[in-house]
């Protein structure tokens, strides 16, 4: 099912998130944090960022998420539980970094007494009594910088050094296309709060021993379609079982095959019970967001994803045919004078 793209940034955004701030500083119940599933760097760092600055004005915070192993050291013990089944009764929801209601994961959304949806991705569905997506901002980091701002909350090394991880991880290391001075500058400011940077991004670049040679055998499938405009690598279940590892790394690996010279587009696909994940990748002005919304999901116009059900062969085949389609559309756009 092709989802609804808005990518246009919201004026009114800023306004939001002092009335999302009104409403947390006013609340006397508990409050719920959650994200998507298959957490990254930024729905974790957000998440930790939020919770923290919401106990340090004193309310009952539970983040509800499982980290992949190599984001775990950013999280203090007791900080997170897996999930829950169900939201006490006056639950304050912040609901962050989440491209679409479908792919809530941590809580149920339905029941929570007030509901705040934060994002950055365009294929948002603007859900909750507060929707604050703004597209044009780097990551959600970002504007969960922002809201600690408007809370007022003071800030420190441990309400900041999650919330630039995430910036980090969304922008890459600051090397993808969404990198620009708003994101330097606002990755100074905390910095300037205390983060041991340097400390920061060496340990995001841990991974367990396991991840190498699982890492050799995916690049190991690296093929090239479309006149080495797309390139794309597997993972299947087999390698993962062989490698004796757990997958929550591997998205990894399309930032690695993105790189290849001449590609305009690269595509990871990964084995996953009952459905094959796409995670892609593309360099301006190819949209990532495009081919993977014609795939049944969404994502940002250089980073995008789509679970998609059928076998590796088929939905390769239909990535190939979607890819096709977004590089012909970019080659029109460019020949209209």
């Amino acid at each position: 099912m092709r989802r609804d793209v808005d990518n246009r940034p919201d004026p009114d955004y800023r306004s939001k998130l002092a009335k999302a701030a009104e409403v947390a500083r006013g609340w006397d119940g508990p409050v719920v944090v959650v994200s998507h599933v298959d957490p990254d760097g930024d729905a974790l760092g957000s998440c930790l960022a939020l919770r923290r600055a919401l106990v340090d004005l004193g309310k009952s915070v539970t983040v509800a998420l499982t980290p992949p192993s190599y984001l775990e050291f950013l999280a203090e013990p007791g900080e997170l539980v897996p999930s829950l089944s169900q939201l006490p009764a006056g639950t304050l929801l912040f609901v962050l970094d989440v491209a679409d209601k479908q792919r809530v994961a941590g809580a149920p959304v339905d029941g929570a007494a007030y509901t705040v949806n934060i994002d950055h991705h365009g294929t948002n569905d603007r859900f909750g009594d507060i929707a604050v997506v703004q597209p044009d901002k780097a990551a959600t980091a970002m504007l969960i910088k922002e809201l600690i701002d408007e809370l007022g909350v003071a800030w420190s090394p441990r309400i900041a050094t999650p919330c630039l991880a995430g910036i980090i991880t969304d922008t890459g290391n600051f090397r993808f296309a969404n990198t620009n001075r708003e994101v330097l500058e606002t990755a100074g400011e905390l910095i300037d709060r205390g983060v041991a940077y340097v400390d920061l991004t060496d340990r995001l670049q841990w991974r367990h021993p396991a991840y190498f040679p699982m890492l050799g055998k995916v690049m190991s499938t690296v093929h090239y379609e479309l006149g080495g405009r797309l390139v794309i690598a597997h993972f299947t279940a087999a390698m993962r079982a062989e490698a004796q590892a757990a997958d929550d790394d591997s998205d990894d690996f399309v930032g690695v095959i993105r790189y290849a010279e001449g590609a305009k587009v690269a595509a990871l696909l990964k084995e996953r019970e009952g459905h094959i994940k796409v995670s892609v990748r593309t360099r301006v002005p190819v949209s990532a967001q495009n081919i993977c919304v014609e795939l049944g999901g969404g994502g940002h116009v250089a980073a995008a994803g789509a679970n998609v059900n059928g076998s590796l062969h088929e939905v390769e085949e239909r990535l190939v045919a979607a890819t096709a389609r977004e590089l012909t559309r970019v080659e029109q756009a460019n020949e209209t004078p």
